[in-house]
């Protein structure tokens, strides 16, 4: 029986000029939603802030709406994954970005997608969801 891993991450939808911020994962064919590891002692508005930082190297984000929480389960590395997810609408105050950590660097490539194209490019249905939540949600801030 495989060993069960439980643990909680937070990532962002991050709109900005009608696009919004996908994560081209080539090594692993992906394109994801900026997410991860909650760390001991951080909120996951702290978190979903940081890892997108970490992983588009837009650091000069702003939370505009929560979007909620889901749990993801998957098989992965003979353990069965059970993750909370906590999900959060952003809006880029500015183009600054941050030097990121080389692993995120080679791992996650920025990819502006316009909004009508977004959620078909995402490959998991739990981040699909999440991304049409947040084009919802979108719609009471017009200036994104």
């Amino acid at each position: 029986m495989a060993e069960i891993y439980r643990y909680q991450a937070a990532g962002g939808v991050v709109i900005h000029a009608g696009k919004m911020l996908l994560l081209n994962r080539p090594k692993r064919h992906e394109i994801r939603l900026p997410k991860g590891h909650i760390d001991p002692g951080e909120t996951p508005e702290v978190t979903a802030l940081r890892e997108a930082a970490e992983e588009s190297g837009y650091d000069d984000l702003a939370i505009i709406a929560d979007l909620g929480s889901q749990i993801v389960e998957f098989d992965l590395d003979n353990r069965h994954v059970i993750r909370t997810e906590f999900y959060f609408l952003m809006r880029l105050l500015s183009d600054r970005q941050i030097s990121r950590p080389a692993h995120d660097t080679e791992q996650f490539k920025v990819r502006w997608t316009p909004v009508d194209e977004a959620i078909d490019l995402l490959t998991y249905a739990p981040e699909k969801s999440v991304a049409a939540k947040a084009l919802t949600a979108a719609k009471a801030f017009p200036s994104l």
